[in-house]
């Protein structure tokens, strides 16, 4: 599963402080090896004095008593620091001894492991830092005598790692605290920042959601002014959609006012044509009763009436279609769909005899409310659609059950389908099955339009479902036409 791309807020806070600790966390080290290297080097130079003053007193006792030289006769009644430091001697032909002196002052000889570790450690002449069992960290340091002795010298390091310590609890504290703040101040000042995308983002989503695809449609949706100030780079998005919708808005009622004027042409148009069809149809009617026409002129006059017929059709069509777009042409009454099957199923067996028909509807009445005339004229469509795109031997099944809000009313075959290269503009107006427009099929390419204009009409939805050897018209109608309005408008 993939991950959840991070917001820009998150990755702009994350750049900043990841940077800000980088640098944090460079300076906090820089600080702390330069001040333990200084605070050492204190001590080293302490430990030197120290260590020169240990040696003079040795080199004293040496010369008092060269056959038993004792670190504790060296130190007595000698001035010195009680912190610690550490003195052990090592002389030819004497026994090694070494001491420490402890904050109070007390003197204590090193043990034998003491010993050794001191003497393991300051091999070099130079200051070494050892780990001594019991006693801590120290800074050691050796020197020789004139009487070839050994004197060690050292000075604990607790000082410094306690320093070392509370600097790093200071540092820890204070670099937890700004990053807190610049967390809280960088958030604050990133989501003031981002406030003009927001605006851009809610207004973008308020204009989606509208229906743009038909009717009169207006944007009225812009970003505050507050947020598309030009002066920023986030203003100038919005801005920006700010223009954009203006433009959009214009061809937009461009775009109606054009529709309106070619639905009225068209609708004049198809009006206007209904009495010279039924002219000519009514000559052709009234010519062919002379029974002294030659037969040329006889199937001639057939072919007018004929095709005054389909023209007609398509007039009324028309018409009709330029009527349901202006929200005119239905009424409302209470229809019984279960009925209405029935019916429409009784008046299309007859047209196609040989094709096998089927009607499953519920034994109570379903009932809606719309136009029984156009919903008549809906199962009609369907039921024709059916029957002349399948081949002879399909089964046609019509089916009706009840919903929560309305019904859903079925139209099923178990034909060849419907061409993937079509099915997205089945409902257009004028398309056709029969993408060579042979004509071989007839119609006129409106009747699914006409079915799709009458449902929304009555505030439902029309689909289609095809594979073959399952196509399925899926009508559902709403018991009350809610949304007649808004599909009129």
């Amino acid at each position: 599963m993939s991950r959840r791309p991070l917001t820009l807020q998150a990755r702009l806070m994350a750049a900043v402080i990841g940077f800000v600790s980088l640098i944090l966390a460079i300076v906090a080290i820089i600080t702390s090896v330069t001040l333990g290297i200084t605070l050492q080097n204190q001590l080293d130079a302490q430990l030197r004095a120290v260590a020169a003053t240990t040696a003079s007193w040795t080199t004293q006792a040496m010369r008092t008593n060269p056959a038993d030289v004792d670190v504790r006769t060296v130190l007595d009644g000698r001035r010195v620091q009680c912190n610690g430091m550490l003195v052990a001697v090592t002389a030819p032909g004497n026994t090694p001894s070494g001491a420490v002196i402890d904050t109070d002052c007390s003197v204590h000889a090193l043990t034998d492991k003491q010993f050794q570790d001191v003497l393991a450690s300051t091999s070099e002449p130079q200051p070494a830092t050892a780990t001594l069992s019991g006693l801590g960290s120290y800074r050691l340091v050796a020197q020789n005598t004139p009487g070839d002795a050994i004197v060690v010298t050292g000075l604990p390091r607790d000082e410094i790692q306690s320093t070392m310590t509370r600097l790093f609890t200071v540092i820890a504290l204070a670099t937890l605290g700004g990053l807190i703040l610049l967390a809280l101040t960088t958030a604050v000042t990133i989501s003031v920042g981002l406030r003009p995308l927001r605006a851009v983002v809610a207004t973008a989503t308020r204009v989606a959601s509208k229906q743009l695809d038909r009717g009169e449609v207006s944007i009225t949706e812009r970003v505050p002014e507050a947020e598309a100030d030009p002066r920023t780079e986030t203003g100038l998005v919005g801005a920006a959609l700010n223009t954009l919708l203006d433009h959009v808005d214009t061809s937009l009622a461009s775009r109606q006012h054009n529709e309106e004027r070619m639905r009225r042409f068209v609708a004049d148009a198809s009006h206007e044509l209904r009495t010279p069809l039924a002219s000519i149809r009514g000559y052709s009617e009234l010519s062919l009763r002379d029974k002294g026409l030659p037969e040329n002129a006889h199937t001639a006059l057939e072919r007018i009436q004929a095709q005054s017929l389909r023209m007609t059709r398509l007039v009324e069509d028309l018409l009709l279609l330029a009527r349901l777009d202006e929200g005119r042409e239905l009424s409302h009454a209470p229809v019984d769909l279960t009925m209405l099957a029935v019916e429409e199923l009784t008046d299309a067996r007859p047209t196609a005899t040989d094709h096998i028909w089927g009607l499953d509807v519920p034994e109570e009445p379903i009932m809606v409310d719309g136009d029984a005339g156009r919903l008549h004229q809906v199962v009609a469509n369907l039921l024709a659609n059916a029957r002349t795109h399948t081949p002879a031997g399909t089964t046609i099944t019509l089916s009706l059950t009840a919903t929560a809000d309305g019904a859903e009313l079925r139209v099923h075959d178990d034909g060849p389908g419907i061409d993937p290269e079509v099915r997205d503009e089945l409902f257009a107006r004028f398309a056709r099955g029969d993408v060579s427009r042979a004509r071989q099929t007839g119609g006129t390419g409106l009747g699914l339009a006409i079915a799709k204009a009458i449902v929304e009409g009555h505030g439902g939805t029309i689909e289609v479902q095809s594979a073959p050897g399952d196509t399925t018209f899926l009508v559902r109608l709403p018991a009350k036409p809610h949304a007649r309005a808004e599909t009129g408008a």
